[in-house]
């Protein structure tokens, strides 16, 4: 059976699993496939790159926006299905929350799955020296998504039998503590820190993406001295960097898998990409001056005004993220049918607000327009390769940036403010990059406030407000403008919101999840 035919029956298998719970989500692997199949490092790897893209697209796109950034504060949008996390009543019926649950639980399920395949093809005398590598790599991605549950959910279901509970028609799954989930999500990243090699072809996850991840989890619970620790293997390892172009970071695919990057999804535009491209560049790029034949262009995302006023002067991170007046990029040559248009972009694309709509002139609800992963018009006008909704950009999810401020929060641990000098050299090396001026002294407000401009965009500020607490998210989110250019906006936060409801239609088809949850261990 050929490499192309295995994808399809664990694709298609997967799509029509879908259709029930998602949390038992699974592919089919039979003893057919076993017994022909994964006897060669290629078909084993084969297996595993499934999981770098495509099971990923429900979540990265639109929901990790609406959960990580609109929610956060960080963008503002319209619609239907986003404006309730703008002003804070999202439901349990929200198309968001539902395709976040689906993604990590579909790929909670294919990396049970993949594993139970691979534990059983050892038995069956596979090679061990790359079937455990691959093992490793499902319990990263397997760790990586039950951490995200836990931070969007916080009590929820663990499941790492999918196939067995399917058979055993009992579906009554409950929820288990976030502790619990947690633990469960540490557990597999521990594994997977222990199985994987130091180093690996650029986009495979090492050794360092577990300690890093790790890293994250650990702050996120509080356990500062394992941060440290686990953070500062990364930083002592020598194998990453800042990238010194921080906007080629998010604006060119020729930047994948850069020395930044510990952990990344992965876009191509082979064939036919719905889905293993990226889609980002048409939800966040301005579509009344940057629309072409080749790429589409809709706004569905744009920087809200308080992300705008977070930014210190002289902050470079704030061109590399945001498109406003004067913002320019000269390769680029958009074209259309006006000849205004067309005189105006004549030496290369210019953000305009002044400009007559239709004429090279953008004005939305907040006079910008969010840069990161805007790749631009299409090859044809002057950029890289755009099909319609989709670039081969990928997606970074754990940048070195991170563990640094990691670190540096982790050395602040619970007192209000530190002068160390480890902690000021991994804060500062962010700051430095982003040209202003280092710190003698941090608190945590630093590092916050550092987080958020760093990883503006990148659906990640939500869960650093959410892990200080509901008296800290409801001071930081009420003193939020979550207006628009004309008109500023408040809002009220109660905590019901500071987790996600379960999805209704998986509380239809399982009523245990609207129990009080039980203990996993």
């Amino acid at each position: 059976m050929k490499r192309k035919s295995i994808y399809a029956i664990l694709l298609g298998t997967a799509l029509m699993a879908s259709c029930k719970k998602s949390f038992i989500d699974r592919p089919a692997l039979d003893a057919t496939t076993l017994g022909n199949y994964y006897n060669t490092a290629e078909e084993v790897r084969s297996l595993t790159s499934t999981l770098y893209g495509l099971p990923w697209s429900g979540y990265e796109n639109r929901a990790m926006d609406a959960i990580g950034d609109v929610m956060a504060g960080n963008e503002y949008t319209g619609g239907s299905d986003d404006p309730p996390f703008l002003n804070f009543s999202f439901a349990s019926t929200s198309v968001r929350i539902a395709d976040a649950w689906k993604v990590f639980y579909k790929i909670g399920g294919w990396t049970s799955a993949y594993i139970q395949a691979l534990e059983q093809k050892k038995v069956e005398g596979g090679n061990a020296s790359f079937i455990d590598p691959a093992i490793a790599e499902c319990h990263f991605l397997r760790g990586t998504v039950y951490f995200y549950i836990a931070r969007a959910w916080g009590d929820a279901p663990i499941v790492t039998d999918p196939g067995a509970t399917a058979l055993s028609g009992n579906f009554n799954i409950p929820r288990y503590y976030q502790a619990d989930v947690l633990r469960f999500a540490l557990e597999e990243l521990q594994m997977a820190e222990a199985g994987l090699p130091e180093t690996d072809v650029p986009g495979r996850v090492t050794k360092y993406s577990a300690k890093g991840m790790m890293a994250k989890l650990y702050l996120y619970t509080k356990d500062y001295e394992n941060a440290k620790i686990k953070a500062n293997e990364v930083i002592n390892s020598g194998k990453y960097d800042l990238v010194s172009d921080y906007a080629g970071m998010f604006n060119s695919s020729a930047n994948n898998n850069n020395i930044e990057s510990l952990f990344s999804i992965q876009h191509q535009l082979t064939g036919n990409p719905w889905g293993s491209g990226n889609q980002k560049n048409p939800d966040r790029g301005p579509p009344s001056n940057l629309q072409t034949s080749e790429a589409s262009m809709w706004e569905l995302y744009t920087p809200s005004m308080d992300i705008l006023n977070a930014y210190e002067s002289g902050d470079t991170r704030r061109k590399g993220s945001v498109m406003e007046h004067g913002w320019s990029k000269p390769e680029w040559k958009p074209t259309n049918s006006s000849a205004a248009y067309n005189a105006f972009m004549a030496n290369g694309y210019k953000y305009d607000t002044i400009q007559a709509v239709g004429e090279g002139g953008e004005k939305n609800s907040t006079h910008s327009n969010i840069a990161k992963y805007v790749v631009g018009p299409g090859k044809s006008f002057g950029g890289e390769t755009v099909l319609g909704m989709n670039t081969g950009i990928n997606t970074m999810m754990l940048r070195y940036a991170d563990v640094l401020l990691i670190y540096a929060e982790a050395v602040l641990g619970t007192q209000g403010s530190t002068s160390d000098a480890s902690a000021l050299s991994a804060f500062n090396k962010v700051r430095t990059r982003a040209g202003l001026l280092s710190k003698e002294s941090i608190t945590l407000d630093d590092v916050m406030h550092e987080r958020r401009v760093e990883f503006a965009f990148e659906g990640d500020y939500w869960f650093d407000i959410q892990r200080q607490g509901f008296a800290k998210a409801k001071q930081i989110i009420e003193a939020q403008n979550r207006g628009t250019y004309t008109y500023e906006q408040h809002v009220t936060f109660s905590e019901q919101y500071m987790y996600l409801p379960i999805p209704a239609g998986e509380i239809l088809q399982d009523p245990e999840l609207s129990k009080e949850p039980v203990h996993y261990y």
